[in-house]
């Protein structure tokens, strides 16, 4: 089975949720006149990090994304990896990810489970608690947001159950885009799966961003770097590969999870 992924390396206007929700219905457009079967977002594209501003800015109970995603999905038959954005429920905020099949159903929500102090996440963010497989376009896949990615045994605990695919959505600053490849690369061999990992790129009041999205395959090759500007990149992957790695390595029926503390 080949699926055609499109990279949608998305800037991100500073407390602008309008000006994002417009950005995100271009992307999806161009990813469906591109025959894309999946397109991935950046995270936090509706607010960026502006953490002290979320009273105000944050989608309640993530509405507004909801069907926006919902209706760009069904109109344009493609499937969407929404990224994440900031949302309010019984007055905590989260960093949530929505995940849309091609007929417009939110098959999967996730709260990003580790928050990231360098960029006060957790002063202002709550925690999720629960994992984030699900199946999109006939393949099992995982989606995590940024920060999760240097957590190897979350990763695992996600990909146990078969995940050929693991999505990353991130808002993972310019300073450490060398750690962003190596762990992603790492991610990708130790779970035998694609790795689809899509960063944004742009300025915030703190932080510089430029992109490096990365599809890897389960060997750890780097297959796309989507570079450093805006940009909608797609690519086709073969997930026969799949099967081949796991055949000659298998990883998962090695493990020995009793010993592991």
């Amino acid at each position: 089975m080949t699926l055609k992924i499109a990279i949608a390396q998305t800037n991100v206007d500073f407390a602008d949720p309008e000006a994002n929700f417009k950005r995100v219905e271009a992307f999806v457009s161009r990813a469906a006149n591109e025959n894309a079967d999946v397109v991935v977002f950046p995270e936090m594209w509706n607010t960026g990090y502006a953490l002290d501003q979320l009273d105000q800015l944050a989608d309640e109970n993530g509405q507004k994304t909801q069907q926006l995603l919902q209706r760009l999905a069904k109109k344009n038959q493609i499937n969407i990896v929404g990224g994440s954005v900031s949302t309010k429920r019984d007055g905590h905020f989260y960093n949530t990810s929505y995940i849309v099949d091609d007929h417009g159903q939110v098959i999967s929500s996730y709260d990003k489970v580790h928050l990231f102090g360098l960029m006060n996440e957790e002063k202002f963010i709550t925690a999720g608690e629960s994992e984030n497989h699900f199946e999109l376009a006939g393949i099992e896949s995982v989606g995590v947001i940024c920060y999760d990615i240097r957590f190897p045994e979350w990763l695992r605990t996600n990909a146990r159950h078969g995940a050929k695919l693991l999505y990353v959505s991130a808002e993972w600053p310019d300073v450490r885009i060398p750690q962003w490849k190596i762990l992603l690369q790492a991610r990708a061999i130790e779970n035998q799966a694609f790795v689809v990992a899509v960063n944004r790129v742009g300025d915030d009041p703190n932080n510089r961003f430029n992109g490096h999205s990365l599809v890897i395959d389960p060997l750890g090759k780097i297959l796309l770097d989507a570079g450093e500007d805006e940009t909608l990149k797609t690519v086709s992957l073969g997930f026969d590969q799949i099967d081949e790695v796991h055949g000659q390595i298998p990883v998962f029926n090695d493990r020995r999870p009793d010993l592991y503390r």
